[in-house]
């Protein structure tokens, strides 16, 4: 049993939960932004580089988020609705493995191909690139057609692949939407589960978002095993700048 059966479905909260995680989450990191020493941009990198501001970029969230609501409710109806036996943990634990590595695949094989074609580039990515320094609540600002392409569409495909129930799919899309916050939150916390269980982190992905490299850390929003089969690996190295805050560097010649 678990706490919200009493009182709400689990396909009302797999579509609530992930959004009131995506904020409280967001919100966290946001707060932490005064604490120099762990930031990877700093107030006025954010100015100089960032070609959309945040009045823009809330509005985005929104609208994308209302999106991810009625795609969520289409994909529950596939489903059968109402009480269903959960499968022992194991099973769950394994289901929600599957469904990483298939969201995995999914976004990087859309997101590298939508920076190959320069159309798709300069007509839909290039919405998330405006933020070349990104932060929590610009994790998911993209433009509306590519929100529900690699993001909305790729975790319907994982949770119907995987075949876990509704109540397997809050914890999976709560995971996976903390992480993707956690990936453009440009601060880097010591303690941080994240960042020390998986190489695909915060740093990771603020090589990808620089200018010069576009071409390579396509992988999100857990593993960066793509990346490196592909070759389109490159590791990091954090440095301290004069001014306290850190500096995410590659550690191979960007193209």
């Amino acid at each position: 049993m678990v706490f919200w059966e009493e009182y709400v479905s689990d396909e009302l909260m797999g579509i609530v939960a992930p959004i009131t995680v995506y904020w409280l989450y967001s919100g966290f990191y946001m707060l932490m932004r005064p604490i120099n020493r762990y930031r990877l941009h700093t107030d006025q990198e954010e100015k100089e580089k960032n070609i959309v501001d945040f009045p823009t970029v809330l509005k985005g969230m929104l609208f994308q988020q209302f999106l991810q609501i009625l795609v969520a409710q289409l994909m529950y109806l596939v489903r059968p609705v109402g009480p269903i036996h959960q499968p022992p943990i194991f099973i769950q634990i394994l289901q929600i493995i599957i469904a990483m590595l298939i969201l995995d695949t999914w976004q990087y094989f859309v997101h590298r191909y939508l920076h190959v074609n320069t159309y798709l580039y300069r007509t839909l990515h290039s919405y998330h690139h405006k933020l070349v320094a990104p932060y929590a609540i610009g994790a998911l600002y993209n433009h509306p057609l590519e929100g529900f392409i690699v993001v909305t569409l790729g975790g319907a495909v994982a949770f119907l692949v995987s075949g876990m129930t509704a109540r397997t799919s809050i914890y999976f899309f709560c995971l996976t939407m903390a992480k993707t916050v956690d990936d453009h939150c440009g601060i880097w916390l010591p303690w941080n589960l994240f960042h020390l269980l998986s190489e695909n982190n915060c740093a990771f992905h603020d090589i990808h978002h620089s200018l010069r490299g576009l071409k390579c850390n396509f992988s999100g929003p857990f593993f960066p095993f793509w990346d490196k089969i592909m070759g389109t690996y490159v590791p990091y190295q954090l440095v301290r700048r004069e001014d306290g805050s850190l500096e995410s560097k590659p550690l191979k010649k960007l193209d």
